[in-house]
């Protein structure tokens, strides 16, 4: 006979998991917010494969975006502001504005066109590198914690 008056620290062993019992591992949905790192880098991911030199709907680049990732969702506003950083990046960086240009009045809505020039891979990489440091930098800083910022 167990004594189970006996308190121990810790789980001790866990039971198999009773038949039927759904996989817990279900994500919630995330809905991608201009500013956010884990938004920006699957942007910049796409945008790093489109055709150069040719303007594309920013609302083409949202709904692959929304169709690889389920559990995501991509407004074109969000698009246009990653995009919209990435020109401002290229004018730091090579001081001209051909390189990356988003343009809010095309017919058809807005664009974006990435020059095709050598240039470009090697500066977008940098870019979504930037990006997933910030990211692994965020989910790091998410693991030391040990409360909810509110302090509960």
């Amino acid at each position: 006979m167990t004594d189970t008056s006996v308190i121990a620290i810790g789980l001790g062993s866990l039971r198999p998991a009773p038949t039927g019992l759904p996989d817990p591992a279900i994500s919630p949905p995330t809905i991608a917010e201009p500013g956010d790192p884990f938004s920006a880098i699957r942007v910049v991911d796409l945008l790093a494969r489109i055709e150069r030199a040719r303007p594309v709907r920013v609302a083409d680049i949202a709904d692959p975006l929304n169709a690889t990732y389920l559990d995501w969702l991509f407004s074109a506003a969000v698009v246009a502001d990653v995009a919209i950083q990435l020109q401002s990046n290229w004018m730091i960086d090579y001081r001209n504005s051909s390189g990356i240009v988003v343009d809010d009045d095309g017919p058809y809505g807005s664009t974006v066109s990435i020059e095709n020039s050598t240039r470009v891979d090697p500066w977008i990489v940098r870019q979504a590198l930037r990006l997933a440091a910030d990211c692994t930098g965020r989910l790091a800083e998410f693991s030391r914690r040990d409360r909810l910022p509110s302090g509960g």
